[in-house]
């Protein structure tokens, strides 16, 4: 195994804050820190399976529309989905391709960062989406380099606080 964390995004960044995924991707990437590899896509394909075998951990991350703020993150259970097409493949059954096809069973992690604004056409995040991420990213980059994930729903006192200042950060009070 090469890579310790695999972290997939996805999202469409053409959808205002449904592009959570990728521009977490984007940013966790520019760390640069060994043993991580982050990836980014529309949706999430069959072929992650084979990519999720060869990690240790894997962090799914998406934008959530009703989650708690800043950012929610659970533990996940490879779980095989029957469906129609490969268009709405879900991380549990990326899971349970890697366990099923490579015999492989990494740890691994949802990461929900919440989004307001979802409806726009538009490639830029809502200002509060924006801190929302800032804050996913800071968790993110502390687990992996050493406290490890654990499941956050509603998001800790620690992160909360900060959300007063969010609004002195935004131009806009969106919803």
């Amino acid at each position: 195994m090469n890579t310790r964390v695999l972290i997939l995004g996805w999202g469409n960044p053409g959808r205002g804050d449904d592009g959570l995924g990728p521009e977490f991707v984007r940013a966790f990437d520019q760390l640069s820190l060994p043993g991580v590899t982050a990836e980014s896509d529309y949706q999430l394909q069959v072929e992650a399976a084979s990519e999720v075998a060869g990690c240790q951990e894997v962090l799914f991350v998406d934008a959530d529309r009703r989650g708690p703020e800043p950012f929610w993150i659970e533990r996940l259970s490879a779980e095989a989905g029957l469906s129609f097409s490969t268009h709405s493949v879900s991380p549990a059954a990326i899971l349970a391709l890697a366990r099923d096809l490579f015999q492989a069973e990494p740890q691994a992690w949802l990461l929900g960062i919440r989004g307001y604004e979802f409806d726009e056409f538009g490639e830029r995040l809502s200002c509060r989406a924006r801190a929302n991420l800032e804050q996913a990213l800071q968790y993110v980059k502390s687990a992996v380099q050493g406290d490890g994930f654990a499941e956050i729903r509603p998001a800790p006192a620690r992160l909360q606080n900060s959300r007063d200042r969010v609004g002195d950060l935004c131009q806009t009070t969106s919803p």
